[in-house]
């Protein structure tokens, strides 16, 4: 079904759902307990969603997230953002962690929402930001470490290292386009225009070119999309305030709020697409984002699957 510019641009403003947000973890609420610290963000009104699980970047909060994962609930959706680790540790144990709360939700997801909110286990996609979406697509492409199945694959300024030749484990990239093997699970990668460039000051990019969204991209098969948000930075879709020290070594935008609005429209017209089949706001946005969205969309690119 085809999608006017007015109602394609809806996604990139709050939903008509109104939202809460709970916080659960190892040490505290009524067992079973989740085995890393949860922020849970859904609809308040009763009604079965979509869950997207969300990895955050390198030493960010999940609550940095909190606006973001408002507007992707706001249209109704399940945003499951776990704190996998307060201080860097191992890539690998990362990617582990992040497959036992999998799990977890696999099994418990349901009792820890609010009455009449009801988690749609077969309609599940992970995401994450920057290491996290490394450590979405590593979990994504070996699934016998987890018993929850995927639908869709996010990632939001995805990064997998310091340069091709020091990439952290496990070591996904491997430079040849289409290399990915998702078993056909729709992908969307959205990239910063600013996360490859350096401040100055001999400071390395955040988003450094050969192993970031780029190159996250081209290893992917059909289906999937790519979008680059120009004139923002690899930090630019957290809160207001948030992550200061880390936003003084990356590039970024001059406000934060058309940054947040993007990645937030683009993962739910990208979820509605393919999880109701309501594809018209994606390929509006594709066909014509330089009129919906809030902030110049360069690439916007779709490849579909031929069946």
């Amino acid at each position: 079904m085809a999608a006017t510019v007015q109602t394609a641009a809806s996604v990139f403003g709050e939903g008509k759902l109104k939202v809460g947000s709970i916080s659960i973890g190892p040490l505290h609420g009524s067992p079973p307990r989740p085995p890393k610290p949860l922020l849970i963000t859904s609809p308040s009104e009763g009604g079965e969603y979509p869950v997207v699980l969300f990895f955050h970047g390198f030493e960010i909060k999940n609550t940095d997230y909190t606006v973001l994962f408002r507007h992707i609930a706001s249209h109704g959706f399940v945003v499951v953002a776990p704190q996998l680790y307060v201080l860097p540790e191992d890539s690998e144990k990362e990617v582990k962690d992040a497959a036992e709360v999998a799990n977890w939700l696999a099994h418990n997801l349901k009792s820890v929402l609010p009455v009449g909110v009801k988690p749609n286990l077969l309609k599940v996609a992970l995401a994450g930001h920057s290491r996290g979406g490394h450590t979405a697509f590593s979990l994504a492409l070996n699934p016998t470490q987890q018993i929850l199945n995927f639908s869709a694959l996010v990632g939001v300024d995805p990064v997998a290292g310091q340069s091709k030749s020091h990439q952290i484990k496990p070591e996904i990239l491997d430079f040849k386009p289409g290399s990915f093997d998702l078993g056909g699970v729709p992908v969307m990668v959205i990239g910063s225009g600013l996360g490859d460039e350096s401040i100055g000051f001999f400071i390395p990019p955040c988003a450094p070119e050969g192993v970031s969204h780029k190159e996250f991209y081209n290893e992917c098969r059909p289906t999937c999309c790519h979008f680059v948000v120009e004139g923002y930075g690899h930090l630019d879709m957290l809160d207001d305030g948030a992550e200061k020290l880390e936003s003084c070594f990356c590039k970024h935008g001059e406000t934060r709020e058309p940054m947040r609005r993007c990645v937030g429209g683009l993962t739910v017209a990208f979820l509605k697409a393919y999880f109701e089949g309501m594809k018209g706001d994606l390929l509006a946005i594709v066909g014509g984002a330089d009129k919906i969205a809030p902030a110049r969309l360069k690439p916007a690119v779709l490849r579909e699957r031929v069946k």
